[in-house]
C-alpha cells in the first residue's frame, strides 16, 4: 500500500509542474520590447499568474496599442504580504518625512509618491486581508514645529469607477452577508472563494467503513482519528476565514465543539492551506479542509491522470461561506494607471471568463476581439464575481455552482483572532497531546464501561476553556466575554504569558481524560 501511495504521489508531483515548466516558456515570451509593466504582488498560483498575465498583455495591446507585461512578486500567503507592504509603507512615509511634515498632515488618504512602494497591486487574498490595506500603516512622523503625529496611510487607493459602472458591472453588492467590493473602492472582487471539504472516497469507503462527509461535523467522528488534514489558522488567512464560519454557522458552543473535534482528529496541521487537498488525493488523509479550486482543482487533476473520482468536494449545505477574492491598488505604486487598467481587465467579460471557463476550447463564447474566450494552459477552477458570467455563459462553467444560490446567509461573527489563539493552545502546539485525550474519549465512549455521568465529565474535561484573569477577576471564556479576553490578548506582552497558562490547562485536561480512561479499560 505505502508503494502505491509515493507512485500517486510521484505521479502527481508531475502532473502539477506540467503548468510550472509551462508557464517558465510562456512568460518568456511575453517579455515584448516597449510593453509597459506591472508589478503585482499576489498569493495566487502559478497558473492563475500566467493566464491573466497573457489574456492581461493581449487585451492592453487591443485596448492602448502596446503590450504589458506583468512583473510578479510572490512573497508567500496574505499574511506574508501585509507584512512585507507594512515595512515598505513604514520606511517610505519615513524616508517622505524625513525633513518634518508640515502642520496638518493628517489625512489617511494621502498619496505618496509613486515608486514609493515596490508594488502596484496586491492581487487576490480574502476580502478581510484587502480591508487591512485599507486602514493603512500607522507611523510616527515629526511635524515642523518638531511634535510628533501618528499618521495612518492607507496602504491602497480608491479607484475611479462610476457608480453606474459598478452597478453595471456588480448590481447589487452582496453575497450573502458579505460585499463585492468596497464601497470606497479601495478593493473590488475579481472571483469569488467558498470553503468545504475534500475527501478521498477510496480511504472513506473502503478503508475505514465510512459515508462520505457531508456536512463540517462530520469529521468529528472518532473512526478518523489520525485521518483529518488541516492548516494552521495562524499561517493561513483563508482557513482562519473558514474556522470563523463555521462558529458563525454552528453557533459558539457547537461551533467549537466541531473544530475541537477535528483537532482530536488530525494527521498534521500545515501552514500551507495546499498542502490537505494533495495529501488526501494521495490518501495520506482521509479529508480535510479547502478552498473550493483547491478541493475541485485537486479532483481534476486526479481525475485527469486516471485516477478517476477517488477525490471529492463537498461543500455544507446551508453552511457556505463565500467571500469575494479582491484586488487593490497599492499607494504609491510606480504604474498607478497601468494599475487601473489591469482591475478593469480583471473585472472585464475576457478577465471573468478565465476563472470557469475549459482552457483551449473553441467552442467557448467568443470576445472583443472575435476569438474564444477563457484559459489557454490551465483549467483554474474559480468562480466569477459578476452575476452576469452566471446568467449568460453558466452552460460553459467547468463547474456548475452558482455561489449566489448556495451561500449562507449568516454573517462570520469576526472571531478570527479566538481561533487563532484558542487552536493554537489546546490543538496544534500540543497536538499529540489533543488526539490522544480525544482518542481516549472515543474509546470510552465505545467500550460501554463507563456511566453515562462519567462520560458527561470526560466531554466536559475535553471541550473546557479556561478562565482569564482581567483586573483581578478570573473571566470565563464565552460569547459574551470575547471581546473583554480579546482586548486583554492585547496588552503588551499578555498573550503569550496567557497562551502558556492556557497550553498548561489543556494538556492537564488531556493527560487526566487518558488516566481516568486507562485506569478503568
Amino acid at each position: 500500500m505505502r508503494t502505491t501511495q509515493i507512485v500517486i504521489a510521484l505521479c502527481l508531483l508531475v502532473v502539477l509542474g506540467v503548468p510550472f515548466a509551462m508557464s517558465g516558456v510562456k512568460r518568456g515570451d511575453m517579455h515584448t520590447e516597449g510593453a509597459v509593466k506591472l508589478i503585482v504582488v499576489t498569493p495566487h498560483v502559478p497558473q492563475i499568474r500566467d493566464e491573466f498575465a497573457r489574456a492581461f498583455a493581449v487585451w492592453h495591446e487591443r485596448e492602448y496599442g502596446v503590450p504589458a507585461v506583468i512583473d510578479y512578486r510572490t512573497p508567500g500567503g496574505t499574511s506574508e504580504i501585509r507584512k512585507q507592504l507594512s515595512a515598505m509603507f513604514t520606511d517610505a512615509i519615513k524616508r517622505q518625512f524625513s525633513d518634518g511634515a508640515p502642520d496638518g498632515v493628517v489625512d489617511d488618504l494621502l498619496i505618496l509618491e509613486p515608486g514609493a512602494i515596490a508594488f502596484d497591486v496586491m492581487f487576490g487574498g480574502g476580502s478581510y486581508d484587502h480591508s487591512a490595506l485599507k486602514r493603512g500603516s500607522t507611523v510616527p512622523v515629526k511635524l515642523s514645529d518638531s511634535t510628533v503625529l501618528n499618521l495612518t496611510v492607507s496602504q491602497s487607493v480608491p479607484m475611479d469607477f462610476t457608480q453606474d459602472e459598478l452597478d453595471e458591472l456588480f448590481g447589487n453588492n452582496q453575497i450573502g452577508p458579505q460585499e463585492l467590493y468596497d464601497p470606497e473602492q479601495y478593493w473590488i472582487g475579481t472571483a469569488l472563494s467558498s470553503f468545504g471539504i475534500v475527501y478521498n472516497r477510496d480511504v472513506y469507503e473502503d478503508r475505514l467503513g465510512l459515508e462520505l462527509p457531508t456536512q463540517f461535523a462530520d469529521l468529528t467522528k472518532h473512526e478518523l482519528s489520525g485521518w483529518i488534514a488541516l492548516a494552521d489558522p495562524r499561517q493561513s488567512g483563508s482557513i482562519t476565514t473558514t474556522f470563523d464560519s463555521i462558529l458563525g454557522n454552528e453557533g459558539w458552543t457547537e461551533g467549537w465543539r466541531i473544530l475541537r473535534g477535528m483537532c482530536g482528529n488530525t494527521r498534521y496541521f500545515t501552514n500551507a492551506s495546499t498542502k490537505p487537498p494533495i495529501d488526501v488525493s494521495s490518501g495520506e488523509a482521509a479529508a480535510g479542509l479547502a478552498i473550493d479550486f483547491y478541493g475541485r482543482g485537486q479532483a481534476q487533476v486526479i481525475k485527469d491522470s486516471g485516477g478517476g473520482d477517488r477525490v471529492g468536494y463537498q461543500e455544507p449545505e446551508g453552511a457556505v461561506y463565500v467571500d469575494a477574492d479582491p484586488i487593490s491598488i497599492i499607494n504609491g505604486g510606480p504604474s498607478p494607471e497601468i494599475a487601473k487598467r489591469f482591475v478593469r481587465f480583471c473585472v472585464s467579460e475576457e478577465g471573468q471568463a478565465l476563472w470557469q471557463f475549459a482552457k483551449d476550447n473553441l467552442d467557448n463564447p467568443v470576445g472583443p476581439d472575435g476569438e474564444p474566450m477563457g484559459p489557454e494552459w490551465s483549467e483554474l477552477r474559480r468562480m466569477p464575481v459578476r452575476r452576469m458570467m452566471y446568467e449568460r455563459h453558466f452552460d460553459y462553467f467547468m463547474d456548475q455552482v452558482n455561489p449566489f444560490e448556495i451561500v449562507s446567509d449568516v454573517k462570520n461573527p469576526g472571531w478570527r483572532t479566538g481561533v487563532q489563539v484558542m487552536m493554537g493552545t489546546f490543538g496544534i502546539d500540543i497536538a499529540e497531546d489533543c488526539r490522544a485525550g480525544y482518542d481516549a474519549l472515543g474509546e470510552a465512549v465505545a467500550s460501554g464501561e463507563f456511566s453515562d455521568e462519567e462520560i458527561a465529565e470526560l466531554d466536559a474535561l475535553y471541550f473546557a476553556f479556561p478562565e482569564t484573569e482581567i483586573d483581578g477577576v478570573m473571566v470565563p471564556f464565552t460569547e459574551e466575554t470575547y471581546r473583554d479576553v480579546r482586548n486583554e490578548w492585547r496588552k503588551e506582552g499578555r498573550q503569550v504569558r496567557l497562551e502558556i497558562e492556557y497550553t498548561r490547562f489543556y494538556r492537564e485536561n488531556y493527560k487526566e481524560i487518558v488516566r481516568r480512561v486507562k485506569e478503568k479499560l
